[in-house]
């Protein structure tokens, strides 16, 4: 009846949510949800009832409401430090005690009662975990990590060692195009790759197909026919080649940064688990077997946003290389923990712009698969640690796997039972899902609509600078100095990632028009300060950039990363 009484009652309350240093308030309404109930009448609210009668996945008008707040709040990217996430916080309601009197053994996850995830093993399958069970799927052989774009090395491979061309123009229809030609002789073949903002079409074609070698438009239409431009403008620019290789590579990046949670039993919120300082014996060696404590003061690899130079983020961090790619860990009981802040946002500030964290289980507690608000956060991997006598150890692990609907499958595909007792292969396994979870995450609805405008932002700058260079090349006398190079950063800037790609793109396209040489439009008075970075930044978060919109209007701009991750 108390429950009864409760889900009567509409509830208001604002959640924090984070966009790196920066953020804003996210707010909704709790009717029917969860968050007014403790996470306990939940758990016993999804074991007690049939599947049938769980609540339907969020309509489509619910998850526009949602981008639509997202956008909104997006805008303020630049404009706003950590102090705007604070936000009003319940009162706390202690978990129900008969979660912990279900009897049998409690899932590792369990689903959101608003839908929207899927988890991996089934809830519908029983796993049977007992030491007499048969195990298949075990094999680290076949434990393969996933390419992100299987072509973004074409150029670098095939063209930048040869003797080549390179051609822009603007379409009327298609926008922006970046074209390079390459004969290879020595196979009697012309390979060309033809850059637009949805995607690069790369052909190969035997010169014996040609009476003589085609023009840069027929090459062009050949792989297009949306192809309407009559001409495209030959690219004398000497450092063309860094240029275009950086574009096509802006989507490849060798290193990935990953949340840890440490959930203790009967912790069943996320304040909670982002509250623990106290690490186990067990929790320690487990993240010894994913890597190595490093002291983040002065260090060089790849650090995630972690700071190494002032201590603002933690005084050590978990850190591993892994088939040549750099993993930094942003465990949550080594980030800075805040006496008399609940909600930890110098902790969530990192784990909360991560993509795919991973959970330790000690207990029987479950892990709910929106536990942790975020915008960012699409996937967990939650691994519970097991006593058992009868292994060498003492210990096994049990995994399983949640994402977003969106996400598509990624391998490596779990064993059955999931449950691994050598360290070398869970290791093995959970970096390789881990990584290969991002990947695919990334072709979620969310990141893939990200990831278009990114590319369009910076195919637009790429094309633009080609030509203006170019032309300055070639003694063009409207081009009285060269323009500066922001399109492209150097190979010596650091890790990359596309939302990394997607905040300089926006940061390029405010230097277009001096780029291009259109002079700026004055307010008022005919004198003008001087613009201070802070200015600039201003200016960006206003909107006075123009980004590509979509039939949401609004402006897709996140930021995954604090102010330090340039590497």
């Amino acid at each position: 009846m108390e429950r009864d009484r409760r889900n009567d009652i509409s509830f208001s309350r604002k959640r924090s949510f984070t966009f790196g240093a920066y953020g804003g308030v996210d707010k909704f309404t709790c009717g029917d949800e969860m968050r007014p109930e403790s996470a306990g009448d939940h758990i016993v609210d999804i074991l007690d009832s049939p599947a049938s009668e769980r609540k339907p996945f969020l309509s489509s008008s619910n998850n526009q409401k949602q981008d639509s707040e997202l956008f909104e709040i997006i805008e303020k990217l630049q404009g706003s430090r950590i102090d705007e996430q604070r936000c009003e916080f319940p009162l706390k309601v202690s978990p129900k005690s008969e979660l912990l009197t279900v009897g049998g053994e409690l899932p590792l996850i369990l689903p959101s009662k608003l839908g929207g995830y899927w988890i991996d093993p089934p809830q519908d399958r029983l796993v049977d975990v007992s030491p007499t069970s048969s195990q298949y799927g075990l094999d680290p052989e076949g434990y393969d990590i996933m390419e992100r774009d299987s072509e973004a090395k074409t150029y670098h491979e095939f063209f930048c060692s040869r003797y080549h061309h390179s051609f822009t123009a603007v379409d009327p229809s298609l926008g922006p195009l970046v074209l390079s030609v390459c004969l290879e002789e020595e196979d009697n073949k012309i390979r060309v790759i033809l850059r637009m903002k949805e995607c690069s079409l790369h052909g190969v074609f035997s010169v014996s197909l040609f009476p003589s070698i085609p023009a840069a438009v027929e090459l062009a239409k050949m792989l297009c026919d949306k192809v309407t431009v009559s001409r495209f403008d030959v690219v004398s620019y000497l450092k063309a080649p860094e240029l275009i290789t950086t574009f096509d590579e802006h989507r490849v990046s060798p290193n990935f940064k990953f949340g840890i949670l440490y959930q203790k039993d009967r912790q069943f919120t996320e304040e909670d688990i982002l509250s623990n300082n106290e690490e186990s014996e067990g929790f320690k060696e487990f993240l010894s077997m994913l890597g190595e404590t490093v002291q983040l003061q002065g260090f060089t690899g790849f650090r995630g946003g972690l700071d190494v130079s002032h201590g603002q983020t933690g005084s050590e961090a978990v850190y591993t290389s892994f088939h040549g790619r750099e993993i930094m860990f942003h465990v949550a009981t080594k980030l800075p923990y805040t006496e008399g802040d609940p909600q930890q946002l110098q902790r969530k500030r990192h784990i909360g712009n991560d993509i795919v964290a991973l959970v330790y289980q000690e207990g029987q507690t479950p892990f709910l698969s929106d536990l942790i608000k975020s915008h960012f956060l699409h996937c967990f991997l939650v691994v519970r640690r097991i006593q058992r006598k009868e292994e060498p150890a003492g210990v096994v692990y049990q995994v399983c796997v949640t994402a977003r609907e969106d996400v598509p499958p990624f391998g490596p595909v779990l064993p059955d039972p999931p449950i691994f007792s050598d360290h070398s292969q869970l290791r093995e396994f959970l970096l390789t899902k881990l990584i290969n979870a991002e990947i695919s995450c990334y072709k979620a609805e969310q990141f893939s609509r990200l990831e278009l405008r990114t590319r369009s932002s910076l195919l637009e700058s790429l094309q633009a600078e080609l030509f203006t260079r170019s032309q300055y090349m070639m003694g063009d006398p409207s081009l009285t100095s060269a323009p500066n190079s922001e399109g492209v950063r150097g190979p010596s800037e650091g890790s990359g990632g596309f939302i990394e790609n997607f905040k300089r793109a926006i940061r390029v396209r405010s230097h277009s028009f001096e780029t291009l040489g259109v002079p700026k439009k004055t307010s008022g008075s005919t004198s003008q300060k001087p613009k201070t970075e802070k200015d600039a930044e201003s200016e960006k978060s206003s909107g006075s950039v123009a980004v590509p919109s979509d039939s949401l209007g609004s402006v897709e701009l996140q930021d995954q990363t604090s102010p330090q991750e340039d590497t």
